[in-house]
């Protein structure tokens, strides 16, 4: 396979090298997306947080790798609908990757009516294995005809490498994303799609002033009472009692 190389560009391989995919062959940088596409999410990490890293300790600071890795870790949250499936999903559509596992987790043990024959299901419904079983059952013993169905189809899905201020407005809860950027396309948008934030991250709650999620400020801590036993010693009574 020929590549093109721009003009003033330095190659970095000879004549008969063994180049493995996404290895750099001319001097300069990489496309993250690029990355991302041939090697996967770990090669696009590892990537960026060094890139970012280098810059730092140009200047002489040191930090630590983790932080860092929080903020990609965000970057690549979202995931872009490949094929829907049999899900809820549209193609083209960017969700978050928990949505995702949960809504083809739905469909696992589910089938995907072709023709309801004789029963009261509609074409096309979702309904699960067993249930499909017990109708087929039924109407076979009424004589009438059964449902022909597949089993249901999961969504497939490539991964999205978001911009930082892309990552942060693309967040579940509106009034994160409204106090980072873009504060009243944010509120209109949540406001004509009637959305609901059910407060679950760190930044929404210290917005609204309220506990954040983590250690005692946990919703199964508050309703905790604490009390304190307070015990003399022996020697402290031996004394009240001789004083009196």
């Amino acid at each position: 396979k020929k590549y093109s190389v721009p003009l003033g560009k330095h190659i970095l391989v000879q004549e008969t090298d063994d180049i493995p995919a996404g290895e750099k062959i001319t001097d300069g940088p990489i496309n993250p997306h690029d990355i991302l596409r041939i090697k996967g999410t770990s090669a696009v990490q590892e990537y960026l947080v060094n890139e970012i890293q280098d810059v730092y300790r140009l200047q002489g600071v040191k930090i630590n790798d983790k932080h860092i890795e929080v903020i990609v870790g965000q970057m690549l949250q979202k995931i872009r609908i490949v094929s829907p499936g049999d899900t809820k999903f549209l193609e083209e559509d960017i969700v978050d990757r928990v949505e995702f596992i949960e809504e083809n987790g739905k469909i696992l043990n589910m089938v995907f009516i072709e023709d309801k024959g004789n029963s009261k299901f509609k074409n096309t419904q979702l309904i699960t294995s067993t249930k499909l079983r017990e109708t087929n059952a039924d109407l076979k013993k009424k004589d009438k005809k059964p449902i022909v169905a597949r089993d249901a189809e999961p969504a497939t899905f490539e991964h999205v490498l978001l911009g930082i201020t892309q990552a942060a407005l693309s967040t579940e809860s509106f009034i994160s994303a409204a106090s980072f950027q873009e504060t009243t396309k944010v509120l209109a948008n949540a406001a004509i799609e009637a959305k609901k934030d059910i407060l679950g991250g760190l930044k929404e709650n210290v917005v609204m002033g309220h506990l954040i999620p983590a250690g005692t400020g946990l919703k199964k801590y508050g309703k905790i009472l604490l009390k304190s036993e307070i015990t003399v010693p022996e020697e402290s009574q031996e004394k009240e009692v001789s004083a009196s």
